[in-house]
């Protein structure tokens, strides 16, 4: 879940950071505006100000909940209590550990949305008031007929938390003969980061779910992208801006560009072409020129070649209809799953190669030359 609408940075920000994250594989937002205007389906958790707004079951309002095959409303408050002793007891935990005004704060949930109950277990104690609170409700609540959906953490150590969670979803499931309990969801969320993921991999855990905010939206690692508009033809002359810094020099011309696969399926490399140039070829061998490698050329041979240029816009008119969002979350999907495991790993990555054909080389440097 893209959890991150409150720290998204620009008036845009939360939005574009739906999109982009729902784009690049995630599965939900809680952003709900972004749901209505893009069709991303919308997932939220409870809030630790929800809970901590609760001091006492004397508060809930109402205390009775109609069970789901109909019939006489029943005291859901007074029937999670007693659950509560039963779920103590098992954990061999004092039933006065658990905080009173969480479990009102759960019966109350759970009496507004049955079929969408979940626990936030870390306001005050995880082991000793939260998960038995949530037990206690959700066992109360399978009672009359209906099923939990879900827990969620937000502090400590995420990864080892799961697994002692599972447990005791699962001693509950076994002793009290609920064979769902046990594989209830389990949610985390903290500031979680690719590195967080790793770990999670690594160390093992029972998560299921990941809600991911303040290192998605934001960018720590490059707070700004660095793209820029420049000429590259004017009046039908390729043109070219040199700088001190190779990476801020163009290429010139129009181009074409072209995505090209190995045998195993994936992309060794995108080339830039000339736009008058003839495509390459599967099969064939061609010259290629890796910007930002000085010195000899590459000599490749695509198994599949794959244009990757397309005109949406010309002279100010829309000349072919624009992907909907799913279409073009489904080709950023395939696009990732395509890359090699050398250029997809975490840590120190290969570089994604990008290079110009013979042509486009010799323009580059017979223009570079003649400004010179």
């Amino acid at each position: 879940m893209e959890i991150g609408l409150r720290r998204a940075q620009g008036p845009d920000g939360g939005l574009s950071a739906s999109k982009y994250s729902y784009i690049g594989g995630f599965d939900f937002t809680s952003n709900v505006l972004a749901g209505k205007l893009y069709g991303i389906p919308v997932r939220g958790t409870v809030a630790h100000s929800f809970i901590m707004s609760f001091t006492s079951l004397e508060e809930v309002q109402p205390k009775v909940l109609p069970p789901l095959a109909g019939g006489e409303p029943v005291d859901l408050a007074a029937l999670a209590e007693s659950w509560l002793r039963r779920v103590c007891e098992l954990l061999q935990s004092p039933a006065e550990k658990a905080n009173r005004g969480e479990l009102a704060a759960f019966v109350s949930y759970a009496i507004t949305f049955p079929h969408n109950f979940q626990g936030l277990l870390d306001t005050y104690c995880v082991m000793r008031s939260g998960l038995p609170n949530f037990c206690a409700v959700a066992l109360a609540l399978h009672q009359l007929g209906y099923r939990a959906i879900g827990v969620r953490l937000d502090s400590g150590d995420l990864g080892q938390q799961s697994k002692e969670i599972r447990r005791v979803l699962r001693a509950c499931g076994t002793t009290f003969q609920v064979p769902w309990f046990g594989s209830i969801p389990i949610a985390v969320s903290n500031d979680i980061s690719e590195r967080s993921l790793e770990s999670f991999i690594r160390e093992g855990s029972e998560i299921d779910v990941i809600g991911v905010g303040t290192n998605l939206v934001t960018c720590p690692l490059q707070p700004s992208l660095g793209c820029v508009y420049k000429l590259v033809e004017v009046n039908g002359s390729p043109c070219l801006k040199l700088t001190e810094e190779e990476e801020k020099m163009t290429i010139p011309g129009i181009k074409a560009v072209y995505r090209l696969y190995d045998d195993a399926g994936h992309p060794v490399m995108d080339l830039m072409a000339l736009e008058d140039e003839p495509a390459p070829k599967a099969g064939q061998e061609l010259v290629a020129h890796v910007l930002g490698r000085r010195g000899e050329a590459t000599k490749v041979r695509p198994s599949t070649v794959e244009p990757l240029h397309r005109t949406y816009f010309r002279d100010g008119q829309v000349c072919e209809v624009l992907p909907s969002l799913p279409e073009v979350r489904n080709h950023a999907q395939t696009s990732l799953s395509q890359l090699s495991p050398a250029h997809r790993r975490l840590r120190e990555p290969q570089p994604y190669p990008v290079a110009v054909t013979e042509k486009l080389h010799l323009l580059l440097a017979e223009l570079r030359q003649a400004r010179q």
